[in-house]
C-alpha cells in the first residue's frame, strides 16, 4: 500500500541542488524513512536518475554496522563516486553514526554530491540539529498523516473516517491496523516506550511521573489557555506536586523539542502584538494524545480545533491565538472593556486569514456567537469559520465564510478559493 505525502515530497523536490543538507525531522514513525527512501527515490527514478547515483544507506539495518563508524561512512560514500553526475545520498538514522555532522559537512563542497538525512532517538529529537551542521542544514518538518492522506488509503463514508482518524490519528503503523485493540495498544506503547523514553534519555530526567503528568494536563486542556503558573498551581491543588514553574516550563520546552506538541502564543489584533502568556498547546497527532488519556476524554469539540491547527501548521502557517478588545455599553450606561477570542490568527507571508471552529451551528443564536468576534475585526483580511458538520460551504452578507470541515480538509487550496473569487456563494435564503 502506498500512500502519497505530496505535500512533503514536493517540499524536498523543491530543495532538490540547493548545495545545503536536507534534515527531514519529524515525530518517530511518523513516516521520514518511507517518504526519503520510497517516494523520493521513486522520484529520482522518474526523473532519470540510475540506482547508481543514489546512495542509500540505512544506518538502523544491521548489517550497515561498519558503516556507523564515521570514516568508514564517508569512505564508503566517496568510493561510489566516480563520476561528475549528480549523486543524491540519502541516509537514514544518521544519529548512529558518532560525529554524523562532520560526515555531512564533508560533502558540502563536493559540487555533484546532493545530502538528505533523517534521524530519531535521543541524539537527534532537538530541532537544534540544524545549527550542528553548521548553519548550512535544511529542515524539512514532517507530519503524521492529514486526513486527505488518511482517507486515500481508507474505505468508508467521509463521517466515519473523520471520526476514525480524530480518535486514533494519523501515524502511518496504525492506518494499516484493523482492530480498535491493536490501535490503541499501538499508541499507548509509542507514547511511553519511545516518545517519553527518547526524553527522558537525552536530558537524563528522574522523575518519571511529573514529565507524565505534565502531559495528562497538557492533553486534558487541548483548546484552553494555560501557563506554566497555572499549571503549577494545578499541580499543588491537584497532584499535591510542588512542580516549579521553571521545570514546568523546561519539561513543555522538551516537549515541543520532540514534536509531541505545539504552542501557539496569544496576538492582539487590535493592537497588533503578541502576549506571550498564557498560550495554548496542541498535539501534533491526535491518536497520540487520545491514547494518552485512554481514550476518555474525546470531546469533539476540543479535538475539532487541534485537527485544524494540525492542518493549517500542515500548510504552513504561522498560527497564533487571537485576542480582540472591545468596549461595549452596558444596560445601566456604563462602559465596559471585553475580550474576545479568535481561533487561530494565521499568517503565511503576506497573507493573513482569521479562523473559529465551530462543532456546529443549529441556531442564529450559536452562530451569531461563533461569528462575533470575526465581525468585530476592522481590516480586510478574509475569515472564516470552520464547522464540524457537514453543512453547505459559503459566503455570507458580512464576508465570512462558513466552510465545513471536509471541504476544509480534502482541498489543500481550499482557504484561497475565495481569495481568488472561484468559489463566491451567498448565504442560502
Amino acid at each position: 500500500m502506498e500512500i502519497k505525502r505530496d505535500i512533503h515530497l514536493n517540499r524536498i523536490i523543491a530543495r532538490k541542488h540547493n548545495g545545503m543538507i536536507k534534515v527531514i525531522t519529524g515525530l518517530r514513525r511518523c513516516g521520514k524513512s518511507y517518504l526519503l527512501f520510497n517516494l523520493f527515490q521513486k522520484h529520482l527514478h522518474e526523473n532519470g536518475v540510475d540506482d547508481g547515483h543514489i546512495i542509500k544507506v540505512d544506518l538502523e539495518d544491521r548489517r550497515n554496522l561498519p558503516l556507523r563508524n564515521p570514516d568508514n561512512l564517508l569512505a564508503y560514500i566517496d568510493a561510489k563516486l566516480v563520476d561528475a553526475k549528480m549523486y543524491y545520498v540519502l541516509l537514514d538514522e544518521v544519529q548512529l553514526v558518532p560525529e554524523f555532522e562532520d560526515v555531512l559537512n564533508s560533502f558540502l563542497k563536493v559540487p555533484n554530491v546532493d545530502v538528505y538525512v533523517t534521524g530519531s532517538n535521543a541524539k537527534f529529537l532537538s530541532r537544534d540539529v540544524i545549527t550542528e551542521i553548521r548553519g548550512r542544514g535544511d529542515e524539512i518538518h514532517i507530519s503524521p498523516l492529514s486526513f486527505k492522506e488518511f482517507s486515500s488509503v481508507k474505505n468508508g463514508d467521509r463521517e466515519t473516517l473523520l471520526y476514525e482518524y480524530m480518535m486514533y490519528g494519523g501515524m502511518p503503523q496504525v492506518v494499516t491496523m484493523d482492530s480498535i485493540e491493536q490501535k490503541s495498544e499501538y499508541l499507548k506503547g509509542l507514547f511511553t516506550h519511545t516518545y517519553l523514553r527518547d526524553i527522558k534519555e537525552r536530558y537524563d530526567i528522574q522523575k518519571d511521573n511529573d514529565i507524565e503528568e505534565l502531559i495528562n494536563l497538557i492533553a486534558s486542556n487541548i483548546g484552553g489557555l494555560t501557563n506554566p503558573t497555572k499549571l503549577e498551581n494545578s499541580f499543588q491543588s491537584i497532584k499535591h506536586s510542588k512542580l516549579s514553574k521553571e521545570t514546568i516550563k523546561n519539561y513543555l520546552d522538551l516537549l515541543q523539542d520532540a514534536f509531541l506538541i505545539e504552542k501557539s502564543v496569544r496576538y492582539d489584533i487590535k493592537g497588533k502584538k503578541y502576549i506571550n502568556t498564557p498560550s495554548k498547546y496542541y498535539f501534533s497527532d491526535l491518536g497520540l494524545r487520545n491514547a494518552r488519556l485512554n481514550f476518555r476524554q474525546t470531546e469533539f469539540t476540543h479535538l475539532l480545533e487541534n485537527l485544524i491547527y494540525n492542518e493549517l501548521r500542515l500548510r504552513s502557517f504561522s498560527v497564533d491565538v487571537g485576542q480582540l478588545p472591545i468596549t461595549q455599553t452596558t444596560a445601566d450606561g456604563k462602559r465596559k472593556r471585553t475580550m474576545l477570542e479568535v481561533d487561530f490568527v494565521c499568517n503565511q507571508g503576506y497573507k493573513r486569514l482569521y479562523i473559529q471552529s465551530a462543532y456546529a451551528m443549529p441556531t442564529k443564536e450559536k452562530m451569531e456567537q461563533e461569528l462575533k468576534s470575526l465581525t468585530k475585526i476592522n481590516d480586510s483580511f478574509m475569515k472564516y469559520v470552520i464547522v464540524g458538520t457537514p453543512t453547505p460551504t459559503y459566503q455570507n452578507d458580512d464576508g465570512v465564510v462558513i466552510m465545513n470541515i471536509y471541504d476544509f480538509l480534502m482541498n489543500d487550496g481550499s482557504l484561497f478559493v475565495f481569495l481568488n473569487n472561484h468559489y463566491m456563494i451567498k448565504s442560502p435564503q
